[in-house]
């Protein structure tokens, strides 16, 4: 009988120290997908500021070169539009002739 209850006793002190092992490996397991999800998180939020930071510039970007054509093509109307009295007399001239 002493056998038999010595032979329980392992296998009860066996499945304890199993019973550990799983039980750490988990906890394991479970930090080291913390850490990837922390680590991911990490990287979307950089990713968005990044994002930002470029929208931002683009933005940017499209408004100045929206700004420099608006004023190209202000400079070419005030150029063929405006001019020295000279060239407004002329123009007038012109369209008279034609007239007649």
């Amino acid at each position: 009988m002493a056998s038999q209850t010595e032979g329980v006793l392992r296998l009860l002190a066996a499945e304890k120290l199993a019973a550990e092992k799983v039980s750490e490996a988990r906890r394991r397991k479970a930090r080291r997908l913390k850490q990837a999800k922390d680590e991911a998180e990490a990287e979307v939020n950089a990713y968005k500021v990044g994002e930002k930071e470029n929208y931002v510039s683009v933005s940017y970007t499209r408004i100045c070169r929206f700004q420099s054509e608006r004023e190209r093509e202000y400079l070419d109307y005030e150029t063929r539009n405006a001019g020295s009295q000279d060239d407004v007399a002329l123009r007038i001239e012109e369209d008279t002739k034609k007239k007649v």
